[in-house]
């Protein structure tokens, strides 16, 4: 039994490198037809050619046949590779049933005596007016090309436009991203614990205006709710002797709107800023400078705009639903002023500065909205206040 397995096996080493000498000499002889071929191929074109220019009828029929039977097999293993490889079923179905189609017409045509009917059927006409007609529809067409070529490059400037937006919304939002890891990074400890000195905050404030400076309207909302939500905007209590925020005994952070002090002071970031159309719910704003900034459209519910600079800011439909626009009673409340402190209790100083604002069909305006508004934003900013000023004094006096 092992003598028969040990001529088995050397059989089966025979056979397999005889097999490998027969596919390595294929190989090579195809590797050299193939080398051959190259070079025979442009010396047939050349040859036809030239028996063409020259008449010699003989050599140039010898030249064709010969590049024929060169170039056919390319032709037909590609076509073939094609129509059996890259081709669905479905599309060489179609193809044989076009050829079939075409195939049909021509031999019912042939065949039925139909061409000699076109022929009687056509003998009388004019074919100097049927020329013309033909130039006017290829005029006509060449028209239509035209039109269909610039709408196919409208088209494909639409795409690349929005493609283009599309690459600087994921571009944005990657750089937001990095941004809240930066600003996490920063001001937390190992322990996920607020450490903000002083430092820390100048570089916090820094990073934040400089994103803010690149970002378009959403982009800048999703910055502001971020930190409003992380209160790195709010007023936070603090430790008198290291400065440390002062928790406030249910898992957050005590606020101190007298004397606290904020992780991150927006002060004139959003001035003039582009913010239409955003969501601002539950920001917070206040003491931020927003002079001329743009709150088109926007959803401020419940966000925080005591003390703001919001002088020649635009609000043109927006929602103020419970907007915090001053703190105490607003029979008392006053805009906030350089020369005197804010005083929490009454809302003296502690107001948002509302002169010249547009307030064109804001929303959701409650009646201590309107009246600070009457009173505070001036007489060109009174008319534009749903609902009007009527009894509301002017204490801003122009």
């Amino acid at each position: 039994m092992g003598e028969d397995k040990m001529t088995l096996r050397e059989n089966q080493t025979a056979a397999a490198l005889r097999l490998s000498k027969v596919l390595a000499a294929r190989n090579r002889w195809r590797t050299g037809w193939q080398s051959l071929r190259s070079v025979l191929m442009p010396i047939a074109m050349v040859t036809v050619v030239v028996a063409w220019g020259l008449d010699w009828d003989a050599l140039g029929v010898v030249a064709a046949l010969v590049l024929g039977g060169l170039s056919f097999p390319l032709v037909w293993t590609s076509t073939y590779h094609w129509f059996t490889e890259d081709l669905t079923e479905q599309q060489r179905q179609f193809i044989l049933a076009a050829l079939g189609l075409s195939l049909t017409v021509v031999a019912l045509i042939a065949m039925t005596g139909a061409m000699d009917w076109i022929r009687a059927r056509f003998q009388g006409t004019n074919w100097d007016a049927v020329g013309a007609l033909a130039e006017g529809f290829g005029a006509l067409g060449q028209i239509l090309v035209a039109l269909l070529a610039a709408y196919v490059a409208w088209r494909q400037y639409v795409i690349s436009r929005d493609l283009t937006i599309q690459q600087n919304r994921i571009t944005q939002q990657q750089t937001i991203d990095s941004y809240f890891q930066g600003i996490a990074d920063l001001i937390l400890d190992d322990e996920g614990l607020l450490e903000d000195w002083p430092p820390e905050r100048a570089i916090a404030e820094g990073r934040t205006a400089a994103i803010l400076a690149g970002l378009d309207a959403e982009g800048k909302a999703k910055i502001i709710r971020f930190l409003s939500g992380a209160k790195l905007l709010s007023p936070l209590k603090r430790d008198r002797r290291l400065g440390r925020a002062i928790f406030d005994g249910l898992g957050g952070y005590e606020e101190d709107i007298e004397y606290g002090v904020r992780v991150i002071n927006l002060g004139s970031m959003l001035a003039g800023a582009d913010l239409s159309g955003t969501d601002l719910r539950w920001t917070e704003l206040s003491d931020a400078n927003l002079t001329g900034t743009l709150f088109r459209n926007c959803n401020l519910t419940r966000a925080n705009l005591a003390g703001a600079i919001l002088q020649g800011a635009d609000f043109t439909n927006a929602d103020l639903s419970r907007v915090r626009l001053f703190y105490g009673t607003v029979e008392q409340a006053s805009p906030r002023d350089r020369l005197n402190p804010p005083n929490f209790r009454t809302g003296a100083q502690t107001g948002a500065v509302v002169e010249d604002v547009n307030f064109t069909n804001v929303k959701n305006l409650s009646e201590e909205q309107r009246y600070y508004c009457c009173a505070w934003s001036g007489s060109r900013s009174r008319e534009t206040i749903p609902g009007g000023c009527e009894g509301v004094p002017n204490k801003l006096g122009r």
